[in-house]
């Protein structure tokens, strides 16, 4: 059966002046072992919202008991946001939806909607920060909806080298990555069922993979890792970034902070 959980982002959490907190209702999810995330303490019920429910386990599902709640950095109706485990570089986060969808071309029109919020709300908070996000989705060997959005500083390098970089390794590995037009809703290309792989630049700018049959799990990673993008090559593989427990609190009570001005899911 679904748990209904309420988090309390508030208090206690590395801000002081932040309000009375907010809290956020749903019915669980799931997510993979690549990240996983989540709130803070349960809070008082209310009238629950119905979420898909996956079948077995799910590391991503927010009512789940695999979470780590202490991930979570904002929760919205239908999505919220957490701090990625091993992290690529510092803010990068994972936009989830609360119920078990698999991918985006299986999200509501009210997941997608909110996802789109928050992509919005990142990129006016990623600008203050000096940097533009990058944001891939991998539906393949997951279960549960993962979007990457990684921030890249803006004096590193242009969102052309971002999409060379892509275009290139991809060529390198024998992977067609296309460029589709900005506003086509990719369920026109990538039928639910479909494993793909997505990215989108914070021009606009989408290139899609259709996944044949072996696909680089870290090829994301890898290519904003790389010398032209972050050059941080030795993290692509978000096994070496972990973190022990107390290192992602502090990270993620940092970064509940930064963002709170941005929160469109924030309580007074």
């Amino acid at each position: 059966p679904a748990h209904q959980f309420f988090f309390d982002l508030s208090g206690n959490q590395g801000g002081g002046s932040r309000g009375r907190g907010r809290k956020r209702l749903s019915d669980g999810d799931g997510r993979s072992r690549d990240q996983q995330h989540g709130g803070d303490r349960y809070h008082e019920h209310k009238q629950p919202r119905r979420h898909p429910q996956p079948t077995g386990p799910c590391w991503f599902c927010l009512a789940s008991p695999q979470v780590e709640k202490h991930l979570v950095v904002s929760i919205g109706t239908h999505c919220y946001l957490a701090l990625a485990k091993g992290a690529l570089i510092p803010r990068h986060v994972l936009i989830l939806p609360i119920g078990h969808y698999q991918s985006v071309v299986e999200v509501s029109s009210e997941v997608l909607e909110e996802m789109e919020k928050y992509k919005s709300a990142l990129r006016s908070f990623y600008k203050s920060k000096g940097e533009r996000c990058v944001l891939f989705e991998r539906n393949y060997k997951s279960q549960h909806l993962q979007l990457q959005v990684v921030p890249v500083p803006l004096d590193r390098c242009t969102t052309e080298d971002i999409k060379e970089a892509f275009t290139v390794q991809a060529q390198e590995q024998q992977i067609e990555l296309m460029e589709i037009p900005q506003h086509t809703d990719l369920k026109q290309i990538a039928p639910p069922g479909t494993p793909y792989f997505y990215v989108e630049l914070d021009s606009g700018e989408k290139l899609f993979y259709r996944i044949q049959k072996h696909f680089p799990l870290q090829f994301g990673r890898e290519v904003l890792a790389s010398e032209v993008v972050l050059n941080i090559p030795t993290r692509a593989d978000w096994r070496e970034c972990k973190q022990s427990r107390e290192e992602e609190e502090n990270d993620c009570k940092q970064l509940r902070d930064d963002f709170q001005p941005y929160d469109f899911a924030w309580e007074d």
